[in-house]
């Protein structure tokens, strides 16, 4: 199934904010998981930097790496799965479950969306 222009314009923009979103809690999550400044700043600064790199070479639009599609989305429930744990470990599991399932269905559109344009050859 093709998704009409605006909810796919509207699915990939939430795509790109659940991405930062992920980010952004992996570094909350690496800065609140040690005592010691020093690893604060590392796992900080790690934890996004790592996600980044693994979604930069397999799952993003122009990835240096062209895997199948179960392979990104292998990348994606990772990095998302990543940062509902992380919320869950900051106590935070209402936050945990909501981005779990918006990532879900996010994830899931796009799949069927990008399934229907490689049906059609586009």
């Amino acid at each position: 199934m093709k998704l009409p222009a605006p909810l796919s314009v509207f699915n990939e923009g939430l795509a790109f904010l659940l991405e930062l979103a992920a980010l952004a809690v992996l570094a909350w999550w690496g800065w609140e998981g040690a005592e010691n400044a020093a690893l604060r700043l590392l796992l900080a600064a790690a934890a996004p930097a790592l996600a980044a790199v693994v979604w930069g070479l397999f799952a993003a639009p122009k990835a240096r790496f062209q895997v199948p599609l179960a392979a990104v989305l292998a990348v994606k429930a990772l990095v998302f799965g990543a940062a509902a744990l992380a919320l869950y470990a900051l106590d935070r599991p209402g936050w945990a479950v909501t981005f779990a399932a918006v990532a879900l269905v996010n994830t899931a559109l796009a799949a069927t969306d990008r399934r229907a344009a490689m049906r059609r050859g586009a």
